[in-house]
C-alpha cells in the first residue's frame, strides 16, 4: 500500500514511558514506581476538578457544548481578553496542528530553536513544509532573526516555546515583543506558553500576557491545562489571538473536539487559582534540591523556568544507561538522546519522590 511520501521518514513522537509498561516489563509494584518523565503535576489536580468530573459523568451520553462558552468565558476573565479571541483544542498540540494546516504548505517553511517541542517539526512534516532550526539548542533571538531574514519568503510560522520544552530556558518578554515587531505581518509567531505559569511566577520579566498578544496582527498565544493545572489526562488546550487568526484556525477544528468530562474539568480548574499557587510554590521549592544536587556533583544543568530540570552529562556518563538503570528500579525519567543530547529531563515531583530519585541517581553517576 502506498502512503503520502512526506510521512515516509516521519518520526513517531516519543512520549514518556507509562507506569503500566514498567509494571509489565519489570514486575515492579505500582506503589514503588516514580514517574517524573512527562512533566505532570505531582500534586494531582484541584479537588474542585474531581467533583466537576464526577458530576459530568451523568451527562456522558450527551455531546458537550460545542461553543465551549463557559470555558472561554473563564479564560477570558483570567487573561482579560474577549472570548471570541479564544479557540479550544484537545491539548495545545492540537491548536499547533490547526496552525500548521492554516499557514503551511509544501512551498513554505517553519522556524524554531534547535532543541524544542518535537511536535512542531512533526506537524510540519505532515504537510511537507520545510523546517529551519537554529544551530543553538536554546532560544537565541539573534540567530532566529538571522535565519528568518535569510528565508523570509518561505517562513510562515515561527515557534517560540516560552519557557522551552525540553530544556527549560525562557526569554524576557520585552525581547520577545521586540522580536515580534520585526517579523512580517504574514508570518505567524507562535508563543507556546504551556509552562508560562511557572515562568511568570519565578520571574515577572518572563511573563507573556495574552492580552498583549491579541493586539498584534501576527501572533498567537498557546496555553494548556496539562501542566500547572494537572489535567494531562483530560487533553485541553487553547489558543488566544486576534479575531482574524482565531477565525481562520477555528475553521479547522472538528466539532466536539474535547470531551464532556474534559470540559467540566477545565472550567473547574480555572476557578481554583489557589491550587495553582500551591503547585508553583511546591515546584520551585523542590527544584532547589535538584539544583544543589547538580552543583554538589558537578553536573551541568539549565536554569529552569518550568516544572522540570535538565541535567547535561559529560562524556564520562551516558544518559541512556542512566535512564535504563533507573527504569529497572521503577524510576521513570526522560532521556533526551532523541534530541541529540546526552542529558535527562526530570519533572519536579513531591519531596518524597525527589529524594528517592536523587538517591538512586547518585549511585549511577
Amino acid at each position: 500500500m502506498n502512503f503520502n511520501p512526506q510521512i515516509s521518514n516521519l518520526p513517531i513522537y516519543e512520549a514518556g514511558k507509562p507506569i503500566e509498561l514498567v509494571i509489565r516489563e519489570f514486575g515492579i509494584n505500582p506503589q514503588n514506581i516514580v514517574k517524573l518523565a512527562s512533566n505532570e503535576n505531582p500534586l494531582g489536580c484541584s479537588p474542585l476538578v474531581l467533583e466537576a468530573m464526577k458530576e459530568s459523568i451523568k451527562s456522558a451520553n450527551l455531546y458537550p457544548d460545542d461553543s465551549y462558552y463557559e470555558l472561554k468565558e473563564a479564560l477570558a476573565n483570567l487573561y482579560s481578553v474577549n472570548s471570541k479571541n479564544i479557540v479550544i483544542g484537545s491539548g495545545s498540540d492540537q491548536v499547533i496542528e490547526f496552525i500548521m494546516h492554516a499557514k503551511l504548505n509544501p512551498n513554505t517553511a517553519m522556524l524554531s530553536a534547535g532543541v524544542t517541542f518535537a511536535m512542531y517539526e512533526i506537524y510540519a512534516k505532515h504537510i511537507g513544509a520545510k523546517i529551519y532550526k537554529t544551530k543553538s539548542s536554546q532560544h537565541n533571538l539573534d540567530e532566529i532573526k538571522e535565519l528568518y531574514n535569510a528565508h523570509k519568503e518561505e517562513i510562515k510560522v515561527v515557534f517560540l516555546c516560552l519557557p522551552n520544552n525540553p530544556l527549560g530556558e525562557c526569554l524576557d518578554a520585552s525581547d520577545v515583543y521586540e522580536f515580534i515587531s520585526s517579523i512580517d505581518s504574514d508570518t505567524l509567531v507562535v508563543i507556546d506558553g504551556a509552562y508560562m505559569e511557572f515562568a511568570k511566577f519565578k520571574d515577572s520579566k518572563k511573563a507573556i500576557n495574552p492580552s498583549d498578544i491579541v493586539k498584534l496582527n501576527n501572533s498567537i498565544y498557546l496555553g494548556t491545562f496539562s501542566k500547572a493545572y494537572g489535567l494531562g489526562g483530560m487533553r485541553v488546550g487553547y489558543g488566544i489571538a486576534n479575531d482574524q487568526i482565531i477565525t481562520a484556525i477555528s475553521k479547522l477544528r472538528a466539532p466536539f473536539n474535547i470531551t464532556t468530562p474534559s470540559l467540566a474539568a477545565a472550567i473547574a480548574a480555572v476557578k481554583d487559582q489557589d491550587f495553582i499557587i500551591k503547585t508553583l510554590q511546591n515546584n520551585f521549592k523542590e527544584m532547589s534540591i535538584y539544583e544543589q544536587f547538580a552543583k554538589d556533583n558537578n553536573i551541568e544543568f539549565i536554569p529552569s523556568y518550568t516544572n522540570f530540570i535538565t541535567f547535561i552529562f559529560d562524556d564520562n556518563k551516558d544518559s541512556t544507561q542512566i535512564c535504563d538503570k533507573l527504569l529497572r528500579q521503577g524510576i521513570i525519567l526522560r532521556n533526551l538522546r532523541s534530541y541529540g543530547l546526552n542529558a535527562i529531563r526530570i519533572t519536579i515531583g513531591t519531596n518524597e519522590q525527589n529524594i528517592k530519585v536523587l538517591e538512586a541517581l547518585k549511585k549511577e553517576i
